[in-house]
């Protein structure tokens, strides 16, 4: 039970990889897809309710996330048309990212992604966009992502860069401790 959550973080990340051999939009994508999302529920929940957290658990549980993530855009994107502006939007975002990661490594000496509630929102949007991609305009879709990634991205790049001591599940600027 002690590693339990650990093992749910590793197996989100072998079934991310599983996605890049899997027919997008296909029923067996869809059902690995479910249970990555599901699994990153449910890693962090038993984590906290049965006390199991440590900093093996958070750091899978953010590559687990970056991995899923890159492989979904890397499957997807291909099979997608979007928009320029969304594109170039999307990698301002990414830019803004690597600008926290490398506070984050410079300040702290190691890869540091945090767990705040914008991340969580962004994460939240990112997993459910597959599932609207095709009922609802891209540009619409695109813009309410890209602007919660956004804010997510400018507010963990302003947490690395006031944070005194690295915490990967502050909460956000308001719930940020001050030292």
């Amino acid at each position: 039970m002690k590693n339990l959550p650990n093992g749910i973080s590793l197996l989100r990340i072998f079934l991310s990889v599983l996605l890049l051999f899997v027919e997008p939009f296909s029923n067996t994508f869809w059902i690995i897809y479910f249970v990555c999302g599901f699994s990153d529920m449910i890693d962090g929940y038993l984590a906290r309710k049965y006390n199991l957290q440590s900093q093996l658990g958070e750091k899978l549980d953010s590559i687990a996330d970056t991995a899923l993530i890159v492989v979904v855009a890397v499957v997807l994107v291909p099979e997608l048309s979007i928009p320029m502006g969304i594109c170039i939007w999307i990698v301002m975002i990414a830019m803004i990212r690597v600008a926290s990661l490398l506070v984050g490594y410079y300040k702290f000496y190691e890869y540091v992604s945090l767990h705040t509630y914008a991340n969580k929102a962004t994460g939240l949007l990112l997993f459910g966009a597959p599932f609207f991609i095709d009922k609802t305009n891209i540009y619409l879709l695109g813009g309410i992502i890209c602007t919660i990634a956004s804010l997510s991205a400018i507010e963990e790049l302003v947490i690395q860069i006031t944070s005194k001591e690295m915490s990967r599940n502050v909460k956000g600027i308001i719930g940020q401790k001050r030292n």
